[in-house]
């Protein structure tokens, strides 16, 4: 069948609209703060095939392996699947999950008796059980450690919800008042989302659908292709990795080589290391989905973001290595960390062939949970997200000075300070910009922030931190990389100390200070233009000192103002070789 351009270019915004609906029903509608303040899920649309056709709304992470799961379900259940059933699952080895904490709630769309697409939400709940409260456990050795584990489940059949699934599920939390109205909202986003896919199908006729569902594929393909061919050929070479395994310091490397040859690409990660002790290990779909994040935002930001898109990329990931492991190895840690080391690695290889395109690296997250009872007795949790880090550099834009964790690249919303002493016992003392920690280049990293908050009250902390003793948020292209982060807490009535990057500590009423870390810079510091230095001395974000040391910038008497002909001396004795 011939497609007309228009029509495509309408169905695929249709479908990205529908996607964005799913999601503004689920932040209206779900009790948690993890989803009506900081949007923590994602809203995806498949064909009936389960191939991804729509992410428009939510966390890249979340939504690039978001076909893995809906064909789990359907090698659990095949034709089986009818009108008005909802499905549940999101164990990492046995449902197509990235980890435990995500749980995807699946409804098929039938039209004219054919099943021909999946509406999908895929939201991080607030707790699952498991050795710690909040859903990461810093001290899992094991799958088990993490939370409850789910296949492909039936959770709604013929339109009605399974009771003894649901009280299992509830029995399953710490949290069953938020978890019973965040299912709820998931389920009712989901259904919005059938409702308009088959308004949207009806309108064209299931046979031209279902061809505008390939011409959307097909079209990413070629986009891809296309961009994937201005590379030169070769093979490029990028790493990252950790300096611990949640227990021990240690080299564990994270190794890329990515070869491009014509209009496609091979994602080689034999060379990482083997799977650890700790919850940084990835499963297969994460993998997938960081390799598809980074391959998107290092791209023009026009090509389409679906499965078709990302045909002509091969990824080998040896099965029990970091990148691709095997039960029972716990993941939870897996969509932060290893998918930023693996985005960082794809940067490299990928900036090695495309200087101009490089993305610096992104400062490492580094913040706690802490979780204890209410007023009312029940248990609460808060992501002290307030203290996340900085974004890199890329040609023409600083990075960003304080944003979610770098495999959300902003989708993930951080809530205000106002909110959160509304809802947690805590007092936050301070939330800003950091001195002197972002990474100096003609476009400078971010800066991270200087975060200080009381916590009020006996609280059960989950520390998860890294990049606190090894830079990972590199520069390019004579850029420099961003200051580490670092942080203490000081017990009420005790003595300060220095966390561990992983474990879980039982506390009284205690003071956060943490510094988070700052991204690395683009281009050579020198090549900066002196007022915008100017503007971040008077902004305090950089000092005095940095401004002639890292810049090459001397101020004219009073700090206010460039002393230009002073600048362009230094400079010049700077450049010398």
């Amino acid at each position: 069948m011939a497609l007309d351009p228009v029509t495509l270019a309408l169905f695929q915004n249709r479908l990205d609209y529908i996607s964005r609906q799913m999601g503004w029903v689920m932040v209206r509608t779900a009790r948690s703060p993890i989803f009506n303040q900081s949007h923590d899920f994602s809203c995806f649309i498949t064909d009936g095939a389960g191939r991804l056709v729509s992410q428009a709304d939510g966390i890249p992470i979340h939504t690039g392996g978001g076909g893995f799961a809906v064909r789990a379900l359907l090698d659990a259940f095949g034709d089986t699947v009818a009108p008005d059933d909802a499905f549940l699952l999101n164990d990492p080895y046995a449902a197509g999950g990235n980890h435990l904490p995500d749980w995807v709630i699946a409804r098929p769309v039938f039209l004219d008796g054919r099943r021909v697409a999946f509406t999908c939400n895929r939201a991080h709940q607030s707790d699952i059980g498991g050795g710690a409260a909040g859903t990461y456990n810093p001290q899992a050795r094991e799958i088990w450690h993490e939370g409850i584990r789910l296949p492909p489940l039936r959770l709604v059949e013929g339109g009605k919800v399974r009771e003894d699934l649901w009280q299992m599920l509830l029995l399953n939390t710490r949290m069953p008042h938020y978890l019973d109205g965040d299912l709820r909202a998931m389920l009712g986003s989901t259904r919005i989302g059938v409702e308009l896919v088959a308004e949207a199908l009806d309108r064209l006729g299931a046979d031209t659908g279902l061809a505008y569902f390939e011409g959307i594929l097909d079209h990413g393909e070629r986009m891809m292709r296309q961009a994937v061919a201005e590379l030169p050929d070769g093979t490029y070479l990028g790493e990252s990795g950790f300096d611990n395994d949640c227990f021990e310091p240690m080299d564990i490397p994270i190794r890329v080589a990515i070869t491009v040859q014509g209009d496609a690409a091979t994602v080689d990660f034999t060379g990482c290391s083997p799977q650890i002790r700790g919850f940084k290990n990835s499963s297969l779909a994460n993998t997938y989905s960081s390799v598809y994040s980074a391959f998107s935002s290092f791209f023009d930001p026009a090509i389409p973001r679906n499965e078709g898109t990302f045909r002509g990329v091969d990824i080998v990931a040896p099965r029990g290595t970091i990148v691709n492991s095997e039960p029972p190895a716990p993941v939870t840690m897996c969509t932060v960390f290893p998918a930023q080391q693996i985005m960082h690695a794809c940067w490299q290889a990928l900036g090695a062939a495309d200087p101009e395109r490089a993305c610096a690296g992104w400062g490492m997250n580094m913040f706690p949970n802490t979780s204890g009872p209410d007023r009312e007795g029940r248990t609460v949790v808060m992501y002290h997200w307030g203290g996340t880090s900085a974004g890199g550099a890329v040609k023409g834009r600083d990075g960003f000075d304080q944003v979610g964790p770098m495999c959300t690249f902003g989708g993930l919303l951080l809530p205000n300070a106002e909110m959160s002493e509304q809802l947690f016992p805590v007092r936050v003392r301070r939330q800003e910009l950091r001195c002197d920690s972002a990474g100096p280049g003609q476009f400078r990293g971010g800066t991270g922030v200087e975060y200080e908050v009381e916590v009020l009250a006996e609280a059960e902390w989950s520390f998860r931190a890294e990049g606190v003793h090894t830079p990972r948020a590199y520069g390019v292209n004579h850029g420099q990389a961003g200051k580490t982060g670092a942080y203490r807490v000081l017990p009420r009535g005790g003595e300060a100390f220095e966390p561990p990057d992983y474990g879980v500590r039982h506390l009284g009423p205690a003071h956060l200070w943490l510094s988070s870390s700052g991204g690395g810079g683009w281009g050579d510091p020198l090549d900066r233009d002196p007022d915008r230095v100017l503007g971040d001395l008077l902004d305090g974000v950089i000092s005095e000192a940095a401004a002639r040391d890292c810049y090459g910038v001397v101020l004219a008497p009073g700090g206010q103002a460039v002393d230009a002909a002073a600048t362009e001396d230094l400079r010049r004795t700077r450049s010398k070789p």
